[in-house]
C-alpha cells in the first residue's frame, strides 16, 4: 500500500511524511476517520513507509563516553520511492517480520482463545479486496455469522510479546490495531507498553469513533484525522480505478457523502433499479394496498442486509434532493431527469417536516439492520411509520 492508492488527504500525507524526515515521530499515532474515509488504508500505507526506510547505523559509545552512530548517515527514502527498496515487497504483502496486525475476532472450533495471528490469512485477503471495508465486512469475510468480535486479553498479552522482541529487519517494529474501539478494559494491560515501549517500537491505532475508546490509551497517541474523500475525489477515483461511467461515478459520489465504501458497493449493484422498487413502496403506502404492501416487503426482506441498506440510503437521498428542491429549486440542482421527477413528486405527497421524519425513520432502520435485527420485520414496522406519517399530511391537506 502506497499514500498514491489512497484517495484524498494529501495535506495528512505531507504531515506523515515530514514526521519521519524530520525525525519527529511520536511512538503512538491515532487515525481517526469515519467508515469509507480511507484511514485503514492511509495507516497501512504509513506504516509500510516506516518500515521500509534504511536501518539506522549501529550506536555505540565513543572513547570519550559520547554516543555515535557507526558508518555513513541514513538516508531518508521519499514516499513515491518506497516500492524500490528490498522490504517493501513483503510490507505490501504484509508478510514483513516487523509489521504486526490487532484486529477484532472470535474464537475458532479448535482454539478457545482467539488472537489475530489465527486470522492473519484471511486479514491479507480482506486488506487485498476490501482496503476500505468496515467492520462489517471484515466480520462477514471470517464467517462468524452473528456473533460480535473483540480484541481480547490474550490479544494484549501476545502483542506484549511480540513487541518486546527485537526487530529483525527493520529499524522500528510496527503494532497496527484495526478498531480499538473492540478493545475492553483488556486494553489496560497495554498501557505501560504503550507508555515505556521499547526502542523503536511504533503503535499505529485506526478507529471510526474517538469517543468509544479507552481514555487511557487515547490519552497517550497523537491525533491524525483523516478527512472523507471529496464529492470530486470519489467521482475521479471511480472514474479512474473502477473504470465506471462519468454520469455513475458523479451519481454515486453525491449519493454516499465521502464514503468510498458505501460507493464501491452501490456500484457493485448500480444496476438495481432502486427506483422502481421505492415507487412501488410509496404507491402501496399512499393507497393503503395491504396485500401489495405484504409482498413488497417479502420481496424487500430476500435482498440481504447491503442491498436493505443501499436502498434506504438511496431513498434518503431522494428525500433530500426532494427538500434542496423545495428550497432553491429544481432548476438549481444538477440531477438525472427521472431522480428530479421522482424527487418532485416526493414533494406532492410530503412536507420538509415530515421528509425529515421519513430521513430519521430510514436511518434507525438502517441502523437496526446493521447489527443484525430481522428485515422483513424491521420494513413492516417502517411502512406503517411512513403511512402515518403521509397521512398525517393528508388529513392536514384535507
Amino acid at each position: 500500500m502506497l499514500f498514491k492508492d489512497v484517495i484524498g488527504n494529501n495535506a495528512v500525507k505531507q504531515h506523515l511524511t515530514e514526521m519521519v524526515q524530520q525525525n519527529r515521530l511520536s511512538h503512538a499515532l491515532l487515525f481517526i476517520g469515519k467508515e469509507g474515509s480511507g484511514a485503514l488504508p492511509l495507516a497501512l500505507a504509513f506504516a509500510q513507509f516506516v518500515i521500509c526506510q534504511p536501518t539506522a547505523a549501529p550506536v555505540v559509545e565513543d572513547l570519550f563516553g559520547g554516543m555515535s552512530a557507526m558508518g555513513s548517515t541514513v538516508t531518508f527514502i521519499p514516499p513515491n520511492e518506497i516500492e524500490q527498496t528490498e522490504g517493501y515487497t513483503k510490507a505490501n504483502q504484509l508478510m514483513h517480520a516487523d509489521l504486526h496486525f490487532s484486529y477484532p475476532v472470535i474464537a475458532k472450533k479448535d482454539k478457545s482463545k482467539p488472537i489475530s495471528t489465527d486470522y492473519i490469512t484471511e486479514w491479507r485477503e480482506f486488506i487485498q479486496l476490501y482496503p476500505y471495508g468496515n467492520i462489517y465486512d471484515w466480520l462477514q469475510s471470517i464467517n462468524v455469522e452473528n456473533k460480535q468480535g473483540n480484541i481480547s486479553a490474550d490479544e494484549c498479552l501476545d502483542i506484549i510479546k511480540k513487541l518486546n522482541l527485537k526487530s529483525f529487519e527493520a529499524t522500528y517494529k510496527v503494532l497496527l490495531m484495526w478498531m480499538p474501539e473492540y478493545l475492553g478494559k483488556e486494553g489496560n494491560k497495554l498501557l505501560k507498553l504503550i507508555e515505556e515501549p521499547p526502542a523503536n517500537t511504533l503503535f499505529i491505532f485506526v478507529a471510526e469513533s474517538e469517543e468509544q475508546i479507552l481514555p487511557t490509551i487515547l490519552s497517550r497517541c497523537q491525533l491524525i484525522k483523516v478527512a472523507a474523500p471529496t464529492n470530486e475525489e470519489i467521482e475521479e477515483s471511480l472514474i479512474t480505478r473502477a473504470n465506471t461511467a462519468p454520469e455513475i461515478a458523479k451519481q454515486l459520489a453525491v449519493i454516499t457523502e465521502g464514503n468510498y465504501r458505501e460507493a464501491l458497493n452501490l456500484l457493485q449493484h448500480a444496476d438495481e433499479d432502486w427506483q422502481a422498487l421505492l415507487r412501488d413502496w410509496l404507491k402501496y403506502i399512499v393507497r393503503s394496498m395491504l396485500a401489495e404492501q405484504n409482498k413488497w416487503i417479502e420481496e424487500v426482506s430476500k435482498l440481504g442486509r447491503e442491498k436493505q441498506k443501499q436502498l434506504l440510503r438511496y431513498f434518503n437521498h431522494i428525500i433530500e434532493q426532494a427538500i434542496r428542491i423545495k428550497i432553491i429549486g429544481a432548476d438549481n440542482i444538477a440531477l438525472s431527469p427521472t431522480e428530479k421527477d421522482f424527487a418532485i413528486r416526493m414533494n406532492k405527497i410530503a412536507t420538509i417536516s415530515q421528509m425529515k421524519a421519513i430521513i430519521e425513520e430510514t436511518d434507525k432502520t438502517a441502523y437496526y439492520i446493521e447489527r443484525n435485527a430481522n428485515g422483513k420485520m424491521l420494513f413492516h414496522a417502517l411502512t406503517i411509520k411512513l403511512y402515518h406519517i403521509i397521512q398525517n399530511k393528508m388529513v392536514v391537506e384535507v
